[in-house]
């Protein structure tokens, strides 16, 4: 028998029913279901995970055929987590709004399975950005799917940041902050920050400046082989520095190391749904009379 990890952040009122069809769906289909510590905590009105085994996130993940993440972007980065080098493949239901990784609507649900289990699905490997400190930030999960970013942590002073590319000087860019987006993460934060959309399976990243303190400064596409390095200067003598929606803060006394990751994440993509349908619909593109 097969096994399907399930992991969520929060599972609303209003979102009980399609849990409860993923649920039946996936034991219909012969597979035994697990699901994440953190899941089965939840305060739910009904107790929709009880009797079902646990994994352990990030410990016995390579057993497992897929996992299935039920949330938002969000909740699927956090998923990302779990899976770690295992490369458990990914599948994005989102319960509320579309998303850009989580691309299969609570109303498609029941279809969307139905696709899975037929097999009438492909894998979408999107490459990780990886970070290396000289002080060990973050431990293992060191790793991330959307960017890596380096932020004041406060609302006073810029930092300012020396960069190196493949050894040689880039440039000291003097803002509120930096990032190196993937092409996953080219339609989240660099994208707000001025950065380019980019395809998901384009083998670059993105340097992208936040609030620059010299305007000629531009986002920068660099190839996904190239490896960077990062010396920060702050007032303060410290920052923040994050991987997706982990943030820590450190000295001014490290090196940031950056590199594409020795394993991917890969993404469950269903027969039938579009990065560019999603990029329409999130973006609004089209609405317009002249169309």
């Amino acid at each position: 028998m097969g096994k399907i990890a399930i992991h969520g952040r929060r599972i609303s009122p209003d979102s009980i029913q399609y849990v409860k069809d993923i649920l039946r769906i996936i034991q219909d289909n012969g597979r035994e279901i697990y699901v994440s510590p953190s899941l089965a905590q939840l305060e739910i009105e009904e107790p929709l995970f009880d009797g079902l085994p646990h994994y352990n996130p990030d410990k016995n993940m390579s057993g497992f055929e897929a996992i299935f993440s039920l949330g938002g972007d969000g909740t699927l980065l956090e998923t990302l987590t779990h899976v770690a080098v295992s490369e458990v493949p990914i599948l994005g239901i989102n319960l509320g709004r579309l998303g850009f990784l989580a691309v299969i609507s609570r109303e498609n649900i029941a279809e969307t399975l139905q696709l899975y289990f037929e097999g009438s699905y492909t894998y979408e490997e999107r490459s990780l950005i990886q970070l290396t400190t000289t002080e060990g930030v973050f431990g293992e999960v060191n790793y991330a799917l959307n960017e890596f970013a380096i932020l004041r942590k406060d609302t006073s002073s810029m930092i300012t940041v020396k960069s190196y590319l493949d050894g040689e000087f880039l440039n000291t860019y003097w803002v509120d902050g930096l990032m190196v987006a993937t092409p996953t993460g080219s339609t989240g934060y660099s994208l707000s920050c001025g950065g380019p959309v980019i395809m998901p399976d384009t083998k670059n990243f993105i340097i992208t400046p936040i609030s620059p303190h010299n305007l000629n400064v531009r986002p920068l596409i660099i190839s996904e082989r190239s490896k960077l390095h990062f010396r920060v200067e702050s007032r303060n003598q410290s920052y923040q520095v994050s991987l997706d929606s982990r943030s820590e803060a450190v000295t001014d006394q490290i090196d940031l190391y950056i590199e594409k990751a020795p394993f991917t994440a890969r993404l469950i993509k269903i027969s039938g749904t579009s990065f560019l349908d999603t990029l329409r619909n999130k973006l609004t593109w089209g609405l317009d009379k002249r169309n």
